[in-house]
């Protein structure tokens, strides 16, 4: 028995875990790499495995940096079985089928801005959409919440809820080969305890070795309740300078979350009822209606709302520009709206536009309310930035910048030490974290043998 790594190490994207048991090669995750030029350059890279040998991929959730490889894997070989809860089934095809969108414009718009005296090249995207479709003819079975599932003679799998985005799991995998016998947990991403719309994450069972993502390991997460109110703050006091507010917004959970609570403080009559918010991002809209199917996923109070036949992500002025006419139309309002637009690292999408629009106007403000990786530009304008480069223009930066952390997804430090005291490991991989978390949070796991694995590294399970 075997484990490697092929993905988020050092790193917080492009999560892709390999085990070897019993004669078989199961992928947890294949994920994207994202951020800088460097960083989109290596999703290109070999994977570190036979892509052909792989029998099948289990898949925790429908986030890019866990699931926008699959199409290159398939491109490359791949003809196994991919096993995910429903949730992430649904969501996973919109996100492939965006993704391959955005990497064949982007071959394009390459074409077209290539100098030389050469006829231009458009070069190779990444994979296109047949490379998703023929993705989406291999998704098998539907994992449901603590159900086990036999993938092979020796193997079992079993998905457990991580309350992190919809559909999100960690998965266990018992794993025997002759007389030898493991336990293997993959936290995948881990939610942040006490969130709105769905459950928090189940407890884990008592394993031997864990996978555990580490993206916040050397922080705590400021409580909700102020996060609420200083995203309501921050609209308010926009408004009171005459400007808009923007939002760089991720399209799976946390559009639907601010939605929530923007309808929120419209009902405390905390925010104008008046106020014109506007979802410019069609793959939040479709994943905004993909949540309303999947009741099986939400919190006690969210599904009590669905009950009543009140809708938790709708409020009065809300508007969803699906088209590209429509989120131009956006630009004649001058003050008193909210626009969220993907996407939430700024590094491509409709939010460029926006921010074109208005990062260089003092009576405006760009609230960030998620993680930004290193080399974006999300995370320049963070650090503070005095100016920027958005679609070919220099803009200085004159927006009123607000980052508000309470609103993570993620679990913070106390709640990934806390998940992980429960399952008594022997041994701990730390994925998915910058060197700092990873550090901060390997120094506070005394009781269990830490490993922090590099790129195309092995290890022996037993």
């Amino acid at each position: 028995m075997k484990i490697s790594f092929h993905g988020a190490d050092h790193g917080v994207t492009g999560s892709c875990h390999l085990v070897e048991c019993a004669g078989k090669r199961l992928l947890i995750d294949c994920g994207l790499y994202q951020g800088g030029r460097e960083l989109e350059e290596e999703n290109a890279e070999p994977f570190g495995f036979d892509a052909a040998s792989i029998d099948m991929l289990l898949l925790t959730h429908a986030h890019l940096d866990h699931c926008g490889r699959i199409p290159l894997l398939v491109r490359r070989g791949f003809r196994g079985e991919i096993i995910t809860t429903s949730g992430s089934r649904d969501l996973a095809r919109l996100v492939l089928l965006d993704s391959a969108h955005i990497q064949e414009q982007q071959a394009v718009w390459r074409a077209r801005h290539a100098r030389g005296e050469r006829p231009p090249d458009p070069g190779e995207p990444l994979y296109r959409t047949l490379d998703v479709l023929d993705s989406l003819e291999l998704f098998g079975r539907r994992a449901q919440y603590d159900t086990p599932l036999e993938l092979a003679s020796g193997i079992h799998a079993t998905f457990t809820d991580a309350g992190h985005i919809l559909g999100s799991a960690c998965v266990l995998l018992e794993l025997r080969e002759g007389d030898s016998r493991r336990t293997v947990l993959f936290s995948g991403d881990l939610g942040n305890n006490g969130r709105p719309i769905l459950r928090d994450p189940s407890p884990p069972p008592r394993v031997d070795v864990v996978v555990m993502e580490s993206t916040y390991g050397n922080r705590l997460h400021l409580p909700l309740g102020p996060s609420v109110e200083e995203l309501h703050q921050a609209v308010l006091d926009t408004f009171e300078r005459g400007g808009n507010v923007i939002i760089p917004t991720f399209a799976l959970e946390r559009a639907q979350e601010l939605l929530y609570f923007l309808r929120e403080g419209v009902e405390a009559r905390r925010l104008p009822r008046s106020m014109p918010v506007y979802l410019d991002s069609p793959m939040a809209i479709s994943a905004t209606e993909i949540f309303e199917r999947h009741p099986e996923c939400y919190d006690a109070e969210t599904a009590e709302l669905f009950r009543e036949g009140r809708d938790p992500f709708h409020l009065p002025g809300l508007h969803f520009t699906r088209q590209a006419t429509e989120s131009m139309e956006i630009n004649a309002v001058e003050s008193g709206a909210v626009v969220m637009a993907g996407s939430g690292m700024c590094a491509g999408g409709r939010i460029r536009f926006h921010l074109r629009q208005h990062l260089a106007n003092p009576r405006s403000s760009v609230v960030f309310v998620g993680f930004a990786a290193r080399g974006t530009l999300a995370r320049r304008i963070i650090d503070g930035a005095q100016e920027v480069s958005i679609l070919g223009t220099r803009l200085p930066v004159r927006a009123r910048i607000h980052t508000i952390n309470g609103f993570s997804a993620h679990a913070d430090q106390a709640e990934l030490l806390a998940w992980h005291a429960q399952t008594g490991a022997a041994t701990t991989y730390l994925v998915h974290g910058e060197e700092d978390s990873m550090g901060a949070l390997a120094r506070l796991l005394p009781e269990t043998r830490v490993e922090r694995p590099s790129l195309d590294q092995e290890f022996e399970l037993g």
